[in-house]
């Protein structure tokens, strides 16, 4: 399993069977503008293309502009599978993004690739044109004998405690940029609720009210007895 990041809260995840994209705000992102080719190679190539990006899947936490902008654009070139809530993967039919799976809170499917689970995240959730974008929410995955949480945009909540209690986690995927999501705080005590020390930061940097002090975060975490990392834009990791 390998896990690419694409900045904001935008990721590629590859399992055996099926490459997964997160989320995808890429072309109106002014970070993403220069992205290295992959981690072992410094060489920098200049604005990524949504053109570039081949997946089977698309997953949608929730509806805002800075999760979902690239996703009609992506769907319809490459054909992947859209899965979200029930009301998005209804607005993006309307678009004729036909491939899609709607699921709900609670709900557990299982893929070609692996099982998903969609859980609650605190937080809310309207398409670009304002319609009603249905409730947020993240995903644990299970594939490849590992398993992943993407949180999605959320505060800190006591039903991440109900992860612990059905998933051993390898890596959690977790908002850190405060202001509209949890900060570090609260992201280690989530951390704590999801009993996972590996956590991979998401959701900062990218406007002014998220920005954060790497080292600072890095260390807060360290001193709790976690690890968190923060990827650069295309790196790739395998999980």
């Amino acid at each position: 399993m390998k896990l690419t990041y694409l900045r904001h809260s935008c990721f590629l995840l590859e399992t055996q069977k099926a490459k997964i994209l997160f989320d995808p705000f890429i072309s109106p992102n002014e970070l993403a503008n220069e992205i290295r080719k992959n981690s072992f190679d410094d060489t920098l190539i200049s604005k990524l293309s949504v053109d570039q990006i081949e997946c089977d899947y698309v997953f949608l936490s929730h509806g805002h502009e800075d999760h979902v902008a690239d996703a009609e654009v992506i769907l319809k070139r490459t054909g992947a599978k859209l899965v979200s809530n029930f009301e998005i993967v209804s607005w993006y039919a309307n678009k004729g993004v036909e491939n899609n799976h709607p699921m709900n809170l609670g709900g557990i499917w299982t893929f070609d690739f692996g099982t998903i689970k969609y859980v609650n995240a605190i937080h809310s959730s309207a398409m670009p044109d304002g319609t009603y974008g249905g409730n947020p929410g993240g995903f644990v995955i299970q594939a490849d004998d590992k398993t992943l949480y993407y949180a999605g945009d959320t505060a800190l909540t006591f039903d991440m405690k109900l992860i612990a209690e059905d998933f051993n986690l390898d890596v959690a995927l977790l908002p850190i940029g405060d202001n509209f999501t949890m900060g570090v705080k609260d992201a280690i005590k989530a951390s704590d609720f999801i009993a996972c020390d590996h956590v991979i930061g998401m959701h900062f940097d990218t406007f002014g009210y998220i920005k954060i002090d790497h080292e600072a975060a890095v260390k807060s975490f360290s001193e709790a007895g976690k690890n968190l990392m923060l990827m650069q834009i295309g790196e790739t990791k395998e999980l």
